[in-house]
């Protein structure tokens, strides 16, 4: 018996350290890879389902994502919370941020070759549908919550990793500045918190985050980033 609970504990800590691991490459592999943006999402979303499928015996389901969980209300809702979320950063969060942070600056260069460019912009949309949208949301809301579930067992298990499940989230934009960190951590919390209020159905995560970063996007188009 006593065999037989180290053999369980012993591989329940090597899934706990493979996650671990795995957290980290989502994290390091977009940024420094080198590869472009229709790219990366795909080795690491086939690194994340063999993981699930040979490690943890689980699939996209248990990362709250299924084609037959797909609600039409997820569109709608989402695009309001988008319009009330871009509402409260551009009246509320930005004009705070700045007398706190005066000389701080969200880096939008990555995006400068968007403004008053159609084609660009129409092809950064759908970019932003499939990697904003359903690949981050995926890998950070779905992946790297449920592995810090699974490591932080327990009464807080879920609000812990709630909250360095966004952490994690808004750091991975450091590409953007402090403020954009700042930014995408709040706007994580506020996916998240979606995904959770609806039976943890990652569908209205993903249309919200589209959504906000279609606002987001529209307005660098036009000149008002």
């Amino acid at each position: 018996m006593k065999e037989i609970t180290f053999l369980k504990n012993n591989r329940r800590t090597t899934t706990h350290v493979l996650s671990v691991l795995l957290i980290a490459f989502c994290f390091f592999f977009p940024h420094y890879a080198g590869l472009p943006i229709f790219i990366y999402p795909i080795i690491t979303l086939i690194t994340v389902w063999l993981f699930l499928k040979y490690t943890t015996k689980e699939s996209f389901g248990d990362l709250f994502f299924s084609f037959n969980r797909f609600e039409l209300s997820a569109v709608w809702t989402g695009i309001i919370a988008a319009a009330l979320l871009s509402a409260f950063f551009s009246f509320i969060w930005d004009p705070f941020i700045s007398r706190v942070l005066p000389a701080a600056k969200m880096d939008l260069s990555d995006f400068s070759g968007i403004r008053y460019n159609p084609v660009n912009y129409i092809i950064i949309l759908v970019m932003a549908l499939v990697v904003g949208g359903f690949y981050e949301e995926v890998v950070f809301h779905g992946f790297i919550f449920t592995r810090l579930e699974k490591i932080f067992k327990g009464k807080y298990s879920t609000p812990a990793s709630f909250i360095l499940s966004n952490i994690i989230f808004g750091l991975y934009h450091f590409q953007l500045g402090l403020k954009g960190i700042l930014l995408a951590a709040i706007a994580g919390f506020a996916y998240h918190a979606f995904i959770l209020k609806f039976n943890r159905n990652l569908w209205y995560g993903l249309f919200f985050h589209a959504f906000f970063d279609f606002i987001g996007l529209t307005l660098i188009y036009l000149g008002y980033n």
